[in-house]
């Protein structure tokens, strides 16, 4: 059985958003933390706070997802936040 992946961002202690797609993100929030993540986001700070995750299905289409989300605007990627998807 193919596992379900989700799309998420973070919000690092700068500030900044932090967008990615995992099928387990509460582990890849905690690899976040402890320096094991992206090194992007080491760069933006941390630590990190889980504010959006979405389920998505294959990775694929996660990845579309994730592509499609990076390429909004700082004030989009809020509003996505502030509709409370943490499904």
């Amino acid at each position: 059985m193919s596992k379900i992946w989700f799309l998420y961002m973070v919000r690092c202690s700068k500030g900044a958003l932090y967008t990615g797609i995992s099928p387990d993100v509460q582990a890849r929030v905690a690899a976040h933390n402890t320096g094991k993540g992206a090194r992007a986001v080491k760069a933006l700070g941390l630590p990190v706070e889980l504010v959006y995750k979405e389920r998505i299905g294959s990775k694929g289409s996660a990845l579309k997802r994730e592509l499609e989300v990076k390429r909004m605007s700082k004030k989009q990627k809020e509003n996505l936040i502030l509709e409370g998807h943490m499904t």
